[in-house]
């Protein structure tokens, strides 16, 4: 038996996701988040399966739009971050890539380069996230320089970042409303305002175009510990097999520093995945894993090739049974949570060992 650690996506979940965002906008156009290589479940292959569903696709950087235009993808594609460097803008225009522009420096560079093909561009408005973007009391006069500018298209679009949409019970993301608007009141241009959480909760961020990401992967964008989940369905289920089951007895030690003490006589199975696969090494004891599609949970120290589980009351299990990590019965972001991170964290992080099968 070789060592067996492998993600299913279930692309079918993708297709259901999606249809889930369309329902929750149906007015609004869907830019699909495909940056990180998919939130780890394939830039390709999603984007693919997607390709009905989006009006386009949003990345972070050029290589990934560059590998959807070779892969032979022709709808928009939104650089969320725009362009780095002067240097870039060639490719973009070539590529017929849309680009966010988020600061003065930006445009300057624009103002400078001759386009034969003018970019399509999205003004980044910051309405309270104070990361990227224009502050609103500039955005008229930016947005005025762009509409002059030679080297853009004729139609800007207007768009901003939600800070707080994952607690639906904080104000904030109403003040971000109202700042958007404020700062863009009186400019024509299509809008962009709704991420995952905002798309499923927040009506006033559902405009001419959202932008779900985590949601498509069937993740739930909530951090507000509400305990209803959108209807949403895992795409990826992290999967390996025991590779021993372990007769320990009470006061033994399991794994790297001891970890673990066994309150008693018990069975121990050890599962082929570890922090080399991309499971996280400070997932404490308890983490819930599922072995047979029975719940347990990890006992002592995440290694690099293994973790230990807690088979009491696991009865008639060998090696070679099926571990679930996380997806199909057990949630991403109910390890993340044990784990005091995020979903989008354990997705992006699996490394190359894990195999990959799209179903």
């Amino acid at each position: 038996m070789s060592r067996d650690i492998r993600a299913l996506v279930d692309l079918a979940a993708l297709v259901h996701n999606a249809g889930v965002a369309r329902a929750a906008a149906p007015r609004s156009r869907m830019l699909a988040v495909v940056k990180a290589n998919a939130y780890g479940h394939g830039l390709i292959q999603v984007a693919r399966t997607l390709a009905e569903q989006a009006d386009g696709y949003a990345v972070s950087c050029l290589e990934e739009a560059i590998a959807l235009r070779d892969a032979g993808l022709d709808k928009p594609i939104l650089l969320l971050e725009g362009f780095f460097d002067a240097a870039e803008l060639p490719l973009i225009e070539r590529c017929r890539l849309d680009c966010a522009v988020h600061s003065a420096w930006q445009i300057d560079m624009l103002e400078r380069y001759n386009a034969e093909r003018p970019i399509s561009v999205w003004l980044k408005v910051d309405s309270g996230m104070h990361r990227l973007g224009v502050r609103p009391e500039q955005t008229p006069a930016c947005y005025q320089r762009l509409r002059e500018c030679r080297s853009v298209a004729e139609h800007v679009r207007l768009m901003t970042h939600l800070a707080f949409a994952d607690d639906r019970d904080d104000a904030y993301t109403r003040y971000q409303f109202a700042e958007f608007e404020r700062a863009t009141a009186g400019l024509p241009g299509e809008r962009s305002v709704g991420n995952s959480a905002g798309v499923l909760a927040w009506p006033g961020s559902r405009t001419d175009w959202v932008r779900p990401g985590i949601m498509l992967y069937g993740a739930s964008p909530f951090a507000d510990g509400r305990p209803e989940r959108p209807p949403l369905r895992p795409v990826m289920t992290l999967r390996s097999r025991l590779v021993a089951v372990r007769p320990c007895r009470k006061g033994e030690r399991i794994g790297y520093a001891g970890r673990f003490e066994c309150p008693e006589d018990m069975t121990v199975g050890v599962v082929a995945a570890g922090y080399g696969d991309g499971y996280p090494r400070h997932a404490p004891n308890g983490t819930p894993v599922l072995v047979d599609g029975r719940r347990t949970g990890i006992v002592g120290r995440v290694s690099m090739d293994m973790l230990c589980v807690d088979l009491r009351g696991i009865e008639h299990v060998a090696p070679g049974a099926d571990v679930t990590l996380w997806g199909e019965g057990l949630p991403v972001e109910e390890i993340a949570a044990a784990c005091g991170t995020i979903s989008y964290e354990l997705l992006c992080k699996l490394t190359q060992r894990v195999r990959f099968e799209y179903i």
